[in-house]
């Protein structure tokens, strides 16, 4: 068995080399041959210096380090490029994550075959201003994605070496993972409770700006796995509806117009109505969005990746 475990750090001397005794003093009477890859994320303390230290007095100790902050989803992608392990551990820097969690959330990968496993933190250690928004923020994401998890946030997973190699994160879209990975064909998503420990150093690096952030990356996250290699489903589709409305809308107020004026009834003018203006806002923003679907739909077509699709086996 050989496994990666993969840590992004930000401005978190107090508790790296803490981290570390502790993964090796769990992972180490197991036999296994394993690396700690650390990517820190552009920190401005003595972090990177303290895992170079350690990277010299232990080959398991590896390193990435940004010239800037970049963000974790930015540093989970470089440390899953550069991970070996059969089974890839993804845990937080500041100790909250227990590593005594690792060999279960091993076995569950390679004994019963899951393609990912989350950590679901049933029991935190954090105020109500975090749990709160978490709750919602999870059911949210629960009824969207269709994925029974409690916890996407969760900093502790465990992934099979072919997932991390076929997924992209990218921008905050570490919280969704779970999602991404269901979308490139990984559909065997398990869940583990998981001990959270009180933060011991330091500061949380989020804010509650993380939760307004994280339901703008669902819509989008949800929009690209959805449309995007067929955005004019979405565009084309309220367009046309949209456009459709108004035209009718128009077309009744002129025929009602004209059954008036056949009569020798006296009618309003048609411009005097607000149904008019609402016809002709409606009709002008269905043609815009059936253009922005065609123009998306152009880009789409001559994207380098429109054709790339996720193939587990080959017999040829």
């Amino acid at each position: 068995m050989k496994l990666s475990v993969v840590v992004p750090l930000y401005n978190e001397e107090e508790s790296i080399g803490e981290l570390f005794a502790w993964i090796e003093r769990v992972v180490t009477p197991l036999n296994w041959e394993y690396e700690v890859l650390f990517v820190d994320d552009g920190s401005s303390d003595k972090s990177w210096q303290l895992v170079a230290e350690m990277s010299e007095k232990h080959k398991e100790v590896k390193g990435l380090k940004f010239r800037r902050n970049y963000g974790k989803s930015a540093a989970l992608y470089c440390g899953f490029e550069v991970a070996k392990g059969e089974v890839v551990i993804t845990m937080d820097a500041d100790l909250q994550d227990s590593p005594d969690e690792i060999p279960e959330l091993v076995r569950m990968i390679s004994k019963d075959g899951y393609d990912l496993v989350s950590g679901w933190k049933k029991k935190r250690h954090d105020p109500i201003s975090k749990t709160l928004p978490s709750k919602l923020f999870n059911r949210t994401v629960r009824f969207v994605s269709g994925i029974k998890l409690h916890d996407f946030n969760c900093g502790l997973k465990a992934y099979r070496n072919e997932v991390v190699k076929n997924i992209e994160v990218y921008g905050e879209m570490h919280r969704y993972i779970p999602l991404i990975a269901k979308q490139n064909g990984f559909e065997n998503i398990g869940e583990k409770i998981v001990q959270h420990q009180e933060r011991k150093y330091g500061v949380s690096k989020f804010g509650i700006e993380r939760t307004i952030k994280g339901f703008l990356d669902l819509l989008s996250v949800s929009f690209i796995t959805k449309f995007g290699k067929r955005p004019m489903h979405l565009f084309g589709t309220l367009g046309t509806l949209m456009f459709f409305v108004g035209f009718v809308t128009a077309a009744w107020l002129g025929v009602h117009k004209l059954w008036y004026v056949y009569h020798g009834i006296d009618a309003q003018l048609v411009a005097e109505s607000p149904y008019f203006y609402i016809s002709l806002v409606s009709m002008m923003i269905g043609t815009q969005l059936f253009l922005t679907g065609f123009l998306a739909e152009m880009v789409s077509r001559n994207s380098s990746e429109r054709n790339k699709y996720q193939i587990s086996e080959e017999l040829l």
